[in-house]
């Protein structure tokens, strides 16, 4: 399976990993097309090649525009910026009010609205979200109503969109990294001087479980959105695993450490065929699991939630018959969806039932890499799932909604449609 392995020595943040993904071959004029479908104003990209300490890469950044710049004047790169090679431009011709802070709310909801594609809106909506939830703990809020500062302001909105798009344009590849380390002393920000590792910094690789050392650098290496990035998308934390190697990228940072170079490196290939016992090519992801327990609920109720969660984009919906206080039969609802999904099912499940609360946790998950066929039965075509795992194909099944298409089409039972497919695969 296509990995990318995270060379952490160096730490992370948001424009070193969007400039390692460009510097890999994630397409640029992408990135700012999709960048587009947000109608974010009042900034342009300037990215280009550089080098710290004699390593060549990618430098990716985010140039704001003046709060009251003309249309003329926002679309022109920076001073001292002649010399580089930029390619961003101001992004909409009705440009919103030049804003430092942002809820969490209001930036799930503009990039909910947007046209990106699920699979970006999705993972951007759940990088915030473990965002929201890290600065919630720490001052006391609900995540809907935390407001971002610096993670809140444009340029923060964009790497982290940016790193979606970028991974998806990659071909959504796995991705592993090293242990993280992180620097020492204190930094400047919004709240005052607080100390590094930054407050929210640990509580998003804390909620992961993640081993954190630090190491004699008097400066921050991991950033708040790195360590969101790291949270979301890192599978593990440790040794490079054995690659085919493809591609080497190198993202470059802003600053000029002391003890190491300002890199973040990525290595992209190919995970080799794995020994018997050993670690697997599936595919991972986490999930938000949204469960509440219900004893004055009808049958009728619960089957209507049943169908408009499923009908709203959740990966599953399902009800259990329980035991709960006092001996009452009663029922567990549980709703399985993307973790950027959950403020939204939850709400769902307090407004269409009858229930008080809902209790919220991640899972992981291990998925068969999954391809859609097309089999010839005597009835005509009909698409089968079929899923792999380490070079083999472990499950493959008929699609009913393609077996009833041609059913329907061809006036046969479903049953005939579907054994027929069933003999092809055999086949």
């Amino acid at each position: 399976m296509r990995t990318i392995y995270l060379d952490l020595l160096s730490g992370i943040s948001g424009d070193m990993f969007v400039g390692g993904l460009l510097d890999l071959g994630a397409s640029l004029a992408t990135i700012e097309t999709e960048l587009g479908r947000l109608g974010l104003a009042g900034y342009h990209l300037d990215t280009r090649r550089d080098a710290k300490c004699g390593i060549t890469g990618t430098r990716f950044e985010v140039h704001l525009d003046p709060p009251h710049a003309s249309p003329a004047a926002a679309a022109a790169p920076p001073p001292g910026a002649a010399h580089r090679h930029s390619h961003g431009k101001t992004r909409s011709s009705h440009p919103e009010p030049h804003r430092e802070h942002r809820t969490f709310r209001e930036i799930r909801d503009r990039i909910r609205a947007s046209g990106l594609s699920p699979w970006i809106r999705d993972r951007a909506i759940a990088v915030f979200e473990r965002l929201a939830r890290a600065e919630g703990k720490i001052h006391g809020q609900p995540p809907d109503h935390v407001h971002f500062h610096e993670v809140g302001a444009l340029d923060s909105i964009v790497d982290i969109v940016s790193a979606c798009i970028g991974l998806d344009h990659l071909g959504r590849p796995r991705v592993l990294a090293g242990r993280v380390i992180e620097g020492t002393g204190w930094l400047e920000c919004a709240h005052g001087r607080l100390p590094i590792p930054a407050p929210a910094t640990l509580e998003l690789l804390a909620e992961r479980g993640v081993t954190v050392s630090q190491c004699e650098e008097p400066h921050e290496l991991v950033t708040p959105t790195g360590a969101a990035l790291l949270a979301e998308f890192a599978e593990t934390f440790g040794p490079a695993p054995a690659l085919a190697l493809e591609r080497i990228g190198y993202g470059l940072g802003q600053r000029d450490l002391v003890t190491r170079p300002n890199v973040l490196r990525l290595w992209l290939g190919e995970a080799a065929a794995a020994p018997a016992g050993a670690g697997h090519d599936w595919e991972a992801d986490t999930i938000a699991v949204l469960e509440s327990n219900l004893d004055d609920v009808s049958g009728e109720i619960l089957g209507h939630f049943v169908e408009q969660a499923l009908a709203a984009g959740a990966l599953d919906a399902f009800y259990t018959a329980v035991q709960m206080k006092k001996s009452r039969p009663g029922t567990v609802l549980t709703v399985l969806c993307a973790a950027g999904d959950a403020e939204r099912f939850s709400e769902m499940i307090l407004r269409e039932t009858s229930a008080f609360g809902v209790r919220r946790t991640s899972a992981e998950r291990r998925k068969l890499r999954r391809e859609f066929q097309k089999v010839a039965t005597p009835y005509g075509e009909v698409t089968v799932k079929v899923g792999w795992l380490d070079g083999r194909v472990l499950q493959a099944a008929p699609e009913f909604e393609s077996c009833r298409a041609v059913a329907l089409r061809e006036s046969v039972p479903v049953k005939s449609v579907y054994a027929a497919a069933l003999q092809a695969l055999r086949g």
